[in-house]
């Protein structure tokens, strides 16, 4: 199953690493039109372990896959990448 990731959640403030700060990913299922919210740690380990696939599309169209990361400091996150780079296309998304 692909999600696509269409809002995120994260505290206001001055944010140290905006990345990890997102707390809460909406995501919807386009194949089922289901739609729910995960956590960041949540959607990390169904990509990193389970082989889950998520996504974003960018508003002209372009689709660019969510990774795993971990920060310096051992905090685990997710960002999106396209052709070969790290993006931050999810601190682009609405807020849900």
């Amino acid at each position: 199953m692909a999600i696509r990731i269409i809002c995120v959640s994260k505290p206001s403030g001055d944010n140290r690493d905006p990345h990890d700060a997102i707390s809460i990913l909406g995501w919807e299922n386009e194949a089922t039109g289901q739609r729910s919210r995960i956590t960041r740690d949540e959607l990390y380990k169904w990509i990193k372990v389970d082989k889950g696939v998520a996504y974003v599309i960018d508003n002209v169209g372009n689709k660019a896959f969510v990774g795993t990361r971990e920060n310096v400091y051992g905090t685990r996150y997710v960002q999106t990448y396209a052709d070969g780079k790290w993006t931050d296309n999810l601190l682009a998304l609405p807020s849900c």
